[in-house]
């Protein structure tokens, strides 16, 4: 081990003996998600660096410290990415925590989630001990599949030190259809759509205030795209000119977002299928129905988990309009699931120590 990671561990061991909170922090890019952000300083920027890149395997294994941007980088240099699309948000991000708070971009519906493309890690627990677990293989899990479970606990577990990640080889092909619909046409269409073998990656539908669009983004062998844009039509849009669309769409500065003022942003993580559902106000909807994006107000709240809940999903305080709004951020979990999440960080972190308050409110 080196000497950033020796100084981590003593500083993990040190806290744990006397019970110092540590606040894990990257580059700060999600200091806005989460409950509360409590405890002193623990910097994973130290713990920086690609450490092991085969791009014949599509396997790269990358320091918690490293910035987001700079493994993209090189991911383009041979022509490869992390098809999930973390965003990055107001810059800075690191691998550590995209890991950590498991979040996804535009092209999640179809491509995955975060969590399906690590493959192993190294992390170092609340009693200050190094843990490897998983690998640089997909199939290398006989058991509890930790790695993984570490996508989104959002450093309540542990500290992660490295990580290993599958990757893939940029699509050949790529085209943005934009089509003139309401909330309820677009739902439909993405249904009928879903159900047949388009190369689907992202779609995004908004009400601007004056029209209602959605734009569908397709990825994949030439003659598919090509194919999948004389079958469903729409406008085609250039791809240089779309492109920063979809990338301040991932980072939540298209102009709906930015126009939030001090409303709070909910995210609703609903059926692909659920209808349109009765909101404040038309939502920004992403993931072919699966996300929709809601500003709302304080006193929404619960109507919205009401909604979320009836629709069979859930709902999540994503960026409150004021830092005070006593809204928990994440919707309560049933008891049995609760008592699991707990119990783990406890055998994971018994002085909890690790991001305490970040997942749950009183712990």
């Amino acid at each position: 081990m080196d000497m950033a990671l020796d100084s981590v561990i003593e500083r993990i061991r040190a806290a744990a003996q006397d019970g110092t909170p540590l606040r894990i922090r990257g580059g700060g890019s999600k200091d806005f998600y989460g409950e509360t952000v409590q405890g002193e300083l623990l910097d994973t920027r130290a713990l920086t660096g690609i450490t092991s890149y085969e791009p014949s395997e599509l396997v790269v294994t990358v320091r918690a410290g490293t910035p987001l941007a700079e493994l993209e980088s090189v991911l383009a240099e041979r022509g490869q990415c992390l098809p999930f699309e973390p965003p990055h948000f107001e810059g800075g991000a690191t691998v550590g925590g995209m890991v950590a708070a498991g979040l996804s971009g535009p092209a999640r519906a179809s491509a995955g989630s975060a969590r399906d493309f690590v493959l192993g890690l190294s992390m170092v627990n609340g009693r200050g001990e190094f843990l490897v677990f998983g690998g640089q293989v997909m199939k290398n899990v006989a058991g509890y599949d930790v790695s993984r479970l570490m996508a989104g606990a959002l450093g309540t577990l542990g500290l992660i030190t490295e990580v290993s990640l599958k990757v893939l080889p940029r699509a050949p092909a790529e085209a943005t259809l934009k089509f003139g619909m309401t909330q309820g046409e677009a739902l439909q269409k993405l249904n009928e759509w879903g159900g047949k073998p388009l190369p689907l990656n992202a779609s995004c539908w908004v009400d601007d205030g004056l029209t209602t669009t959605l734009y569908l983004r397709l990825r994949g062998a030439v003659a598919a795209v090509e194919s999948a844009c004389r079958a469903l039509g729409g406008e085609r849009q250039d791809n240089a000119a779309v492109a920063p669309d979809w990338t301040l769409c991932r980072d939540q500065h298209l102009p709906w977002f930015e126009e939030r003022g001090e409303r709070d942003l909910w995210r609703l993580s609903v059926p692909q299928t659920a209808p349109v559902l009765d909101l404040p106000e038309p939502p920004l909807v992403e993931w072919h129905g699966g996300q929709r994006w809601v500003r709302a107000l304080p006193g929404d709240a619960n109507r919205l988990r009401d909604i979320a809940t009836a629709a069979g999903g859930h709902a999540t305080l994503f960026r409150p309009g004021h830092a005070s709004t006593p809204v928990p951020r994440f919707q309560p979990l049933a008891p049995a699931l609760d008592r699991i999440h707990r119990e783990l960080k406890t055998q994971f972190d018994p002085q909890h120590i690790f991001n305490r308050g970040r997942l749950f409110a009183h712990a």
